[in-house]
């Protein structure tokens, strides 16, 4: 029987928007530079850019980052997944999501486990670090939903649950062996609010995010990472460099 980490060992929770009840939900900068260009780009909040956040329009260097896949076919085939979608898509809030983006990023759904490895030139891996996650093997996550975070509020993500593998957690096993620093959190980032929501639609997701949260949506083998490049942080033009195999 597959053995996921908890939430225990994992920063999901101290990281969860903190839903004020009757107050409404404001996109916050972060959102407002890195995303709302990208799908409302007249939206009176956009933030076009910011001294040494290196964003135009949502627009940045080229960065590449050690990725895991999220096969979207492997998605589609989830009942769970099916669910969590119509149940958005019967809220109050719906309208307010841009649904169009689904389709635009399929190919490329992803949980980041090491970013930021190179700029504008695409991260060479070593010998050793190509050896090194071939040293663990394939392993097996658990995706939960759904999730709103207190960064980039805006975008609701899948919570990516790590298998535990000799007694530790299976991806940041992966970032020690590559000499990265170690980090608790994985999101697969899946819907994106083109506005801020009122307070009976931050309520209605309040009240989602908290059916969703012990729910799982898909477990997945993992039999591969990718390295990925894009210029954006919804990976609309990215472009996968190498793959590295885990077996």
């Amino acid at each position: 029987m597959d053995t996921f980490c908890p939430d225990s060992e994992l920063g999901y929770e101290r990281s969860r928007t903190r839903f004020v009840p009757g107050q409404r939900l404001l996109l916050d900068e972060a959102y407002r530079l890195a995303h709302l260009p990208l799908i409302a780009a007249d939206h009176t909040d956009v933030v076009r850019s910011h001294p040494g956040a290196g964003y135009h329009m949502g627009r940045h260097a080229r960065i590449f980052s050690l990725v895991l896949p999220v096969p979207s076919d492997a998605l589609d085939g989830s009942a769970a997944y099916r669910e969590l979608e119509a149940d958005l898509r019967r809220a109050p809030l719906a309208h307010k999501i841009a649904w169009d983006l689904l389709a635009k990023r399929r190919a490329r759904l992803h949980a980041t486990i090491c970013g930021s490895l190179s700029k504008q030139v695409p991260y060479r891996t070593s010998e050793d670090e190509r050896a090194a996650p071939k040293k663990l093997g394939p392993f097996r996550v658990e995706l939960r939903g759904l999730f709103s975070g207190n960064i980039n509020v805006g975008r609701l993500y899948l919570r990516v649950y790590p298998e535990c593998r000799d007694g530790g957690n299976a991806l940041r096993q992966i970032q020690r062996a590559l000499g990265r620093p170690e980090t608790d959190i994985y999101l697969v980032g899946m819907f994106n609010l083109l506005d801020h929501l009122h307070s009976m639609e931050a309520e209605a997701l309040r009240a989602l995010v908290e059916r969703w949260w012990d729910r799982p949506v898909l477990v997945l083998d993992v039999a591969s990472l990718w390295l990925l490049g894009a210029s954006d942080d919804l990976v609309l033009n990215a472009r996968i460099e190498d793959v590295l195999p885990l077996q």
